[in-house]
């Protein structure tokens, strides 16, 4: 279908931990001293992988004009996180998304129904994965540094 608009601007990457996130969880043996990576991440979003996936994602978007303001109107593009996750050697992130109290909030004035909310949640999360794939396919040049145990079983 796609979206013909104006593309949003980057997320700037703050030091959360992941596991406080609802969505993401980081295994790890000293979780104090996890490198998330997000500097060199946001490098490589400002650098064009930003603008890469959300050019891929409008393209393939379900998302109408007024969900794509709403977002923009509530900032949700800026509450966007990538995090390196070293021991799944891969981009995690966390898409931020509508809460389930936004009638009771009045969270915005063109929200009317939960179809609505569940579309641009659905939409933020996929934009959060494309994101996560460009980074890993195309910016990455970085191995993870985790080393299984060798008592792991072999399934070949």
């Amino acid at each position: 279908m796609g979206l013909e608009v104006e593309p949003p601007d980057p997320p700037e990457l703050e030091f959360v931990d992941p596991n406080e996130y609802d969505d993401a969880t980081i295994s790890a043996d000293g979780a104090d001293e996890i490198d998330y990576r997000r500097e060199e991440l946001e490098t490589f979003l400002a650098e064009g992988a930003w603008e890469q996936a959300v050019d891929e994602w409008l393209d393939g978007t379900d998302l109408d004009e007024r969900e794509y303001e709403i977002i923009r109107d509530l900032d949700l593009f800026a509450e966007f996180d990538f995090f390196w996750d070293d021991f799944a050697d891969r981009v995690g992130y966390h898409a931020p998304g509508i809460p389930e109290d936004w009638q009771v909030r009045e969270y915005h004035p063109d929200l009317d129904t939960w179809g609505t909310v569940s579309s641009i949640n659905a939409e933020l999360t996929e934009l959060g994965q494309i994101v996560s794939v460009v980074l890993k396919e195309e910016y990455i040049d970085w191995e993870a540094e985790y080393e299984p145990p060798e008592d792991l079983p072999d399934f070949e």
